[in-house]
């Protein structure tokens, strides 16, 4: 149904916020990297003040107990990434006033099928100390050299005075880092001014979102406004407005540029868009974790079981890029104790509100397709017994809440690998992120065949032995869906976000993460220092870390770091 159009009134003030920026887009321009650079530094210092009421605001319409370890999760998904990126962008704009490359001193190597990559974590000392075991690469598209890289590094920031007209800015609803970054993307590397358009959702992060980006907002840079599917509408089709980036559903994506209805349908078929104008999107999809099958022990199966469980049950599960298909041997021998021990961890996770829109439906609509799916403890499920033939609407459809499915495909560890790559790439709905999780010596085993599969594996964020959401917490990193989809095919959606170096069109992010966390690593001969993560649901000390972790952000000293490790070894 296509929405009835603001009223008269919420037309005005719209028109003002776009006449205001159309302004704001010359004083944008005659802004050099310097003046850039410290508006950075003012946004990065608002977040910093404007912290606890960021989380107070996120905990009040996320509806959770202000005593749970699970505030943690708004702390590290919500200041934090912002107070990381406004710190690696303004190193990047620090290296263009110098005649440097953002990319220099950062390692470079290569990846399968002649592609670049670039290291960007870790980087500095503190990610060594704060994130120890835990890697990730950007990879470039086949062909791209690293001089190229180089020189290429900077986008518009290269020809600051070039602006690209007014954007407009369909904030997400679940994750509350995610406009202000996309806000910040448009601006440096886009080169747009930007009305910043709220999920109803978050409406009560208003005067906080106001506060941070304050300083391009005094600019003429930014404006914010809020509303429903009607001010979106009316935004997305304003004459002034020259781009739109989303963030959101596949469904909510093709209403916009198709239109709805059978019109709308009839337009997508045809590949002759409602809409005029570029849009970007970061939207989800079915995100699947392939467990590699190895012998592992009983205390590996149990961590692993829980790290599967926040893959999915992070932020409840309405999370763009949450694990919502397990593809694991059926031939493997720890299979029953391992999908025993995932119950019993999707069980015993804190119970939180089903507060994102429509919750309720999608789940039962799950529950409704699967006649052995199981409802859990806190109202999660989970569907078993899919048939690997006909595996159900799991595979294409993102249930966006507390659903997890386990589909069992057969062989041993190189035919089981293979085929699940088919699978995920063929089969299953979107491209934004897949979780790969291997024993060391399976790892060691399959050598650089895995690398191969990695290379093979069409998504935006692919993590081995860690949640791609380390990779959206990573500044330095790009994130969003595989290169390559249309609007008439969008799947994940269209371009890249965050990528603080500024990288001319990045393919995709490798996370690496430690098998086992710190101290039974080191047990294991493994030299790595980090805990049990605070983004796991089952971290009982997450609040406190988070906290300290943004107050690290906001001012990185050695002498935060002994609180931050107590508290997460506590956890």
């Amino acid at each position: 149904m296509t929405p009835s159009p603001p009223s008269t009134e919420q037309v005005w003030e719209l028109d003002r916020a776009v006449d205001d920026l159309v302004r704001g887009e010359a004083a944008w321009a005659a802004c050099d990297r310097a003046k850039r650079r410290e508006v950075l530094r003012q946004v990065h210092a608002a977040t910093a003040r404007a912290a606890e009421a960021w989380v107070r605001a996120a905990v009040a319409y996320k509806r959770l107990p202000e005593d749970s370890p699970l505030v943690g999760e708004e702390w590290i998904t919500g200041p934090y990434p912002v107070l990381t990126s406004c710190g690696a962008l303004v190193a990047s704009i620090e290296a263009l006033e110098e005649s440097r490359s953002p990319v220099d001193g950062f390692s470079f190597g290569r990846a399968p099928g002649g592609r670049v990559t670039v290291r960007v974590l870790p980087h500095s000392v503190w990610d060594q100390l704060l994130l120890n075991g835990f890697s990730a690469e950007v990879w470039m598209p086949p062909g791209v050299t690293e001089r190229e890289v180089r020189t290429r590094a900077g986008l518009a920031q290269l020809r600051p005075a070039e602006t690209n007209g007014v954007g407009i800015v369909l904030g997400a609803g679940n994750i509350t880092s995610i406009p202000i970054l996309d806000v910040l993307y448009e601006l440096y590397a886009n080169n747009r001014v930007v009305a910043l358009k709220l999920n109803p959702v978050t409406d009560g992060l208003l005067d906080v979102f106001g506060e941070v980006l304050a300083p391009l907002i005094d600019l003429g840079a930014v404006r914010i406004v809020t509303g429903g599917a009607d001010v979106g509408a009316y935004l997305v089709h304003h004459p002034k407005v020259s781009h739109v980036h989303m963030t959101g559903s596949a469904a909510t994506h093709d209403a916009i540029v198709f239109g709805t209805g059978a019109e709308g349908a009839a337009r997508k078929a045809a590949g002759t868009p409602l809409l005029d104008k570029p849009v970007t999107s970061e939207l989800g999809g079915v995100s699947p974790t392939i467990v590699i099958p190895g012998d592992w022990s009983e205390a590996d199966l149990r961590y692993q079981a829980e790290h599967v469980a926040t893959q999915k049950l992070h932020n409840g599960g309405y999370n763009c890029v949450a694990s919502q298909v397990v593809v694991i041997s059926s031939e493997w021998k720890q299979k029953d104790r391992f999908l025993t021990l995932l119950r019993q961890a999707l069980s015993d996770a804190p119970v939180r509100p089903a507060y994102y829109p429509g919750s309720d439906e999608r789940v039962n609509r799950a529950v409704d397709a699967y006649a052995d799916a199981r409802r859990l403890a806190g109202g999660r499920v989970l569907l078993t017994d899919l048939d690997p033939a006909e595996p159900g609407p799991a595979l294409t459809t993102e249930y966006f809440g507390p659903v997890l499915a386990v589909l069992e495909l057969p062989g041993d560890c190189g035919q089981f690998l293979d085929l699940a790559i088919h699978t995920a790439n063929e089969r299953i709905a979107g491209t934004l992120g897949v979780n790969l999780i291997a024993h060391p010596r399976t790892v060691a085993m399959l050598g650089g065949a895995l690398d191969e599969a990695i290379a093979e594996l069409r998504y935006g964020t692919v993590a081995l032995n860690a949640w791609t959401g380390v990779g959206y917490l990573t500044a330095t990193a790009g994130w969003g869906a595989f290169p390559g989809h249309t609007p008439d095919d969008v799947q994940s959606g269209i371009g890249v976000v965050h990528n603080a170096l500024l990288l001319d069109g990045p393919e995709r992010t490798v996370v690496r993460g430690p098998f086992r966390p710190a101290p039974r690593a080191l047990l294991h001969g493994q030299p790595v220092m980090s805990p049990r993560p605070p983004w796991f649901v089952t971290h009982r000390t997450a609040a406190t870390t988070g906290r300290l972790l943004a107050d690290f952000a906001a001012a990185p000293r050695w002498t935060a770091l002994p609180k931050i490790f107590a508290s997460a070894l506590r956890g």
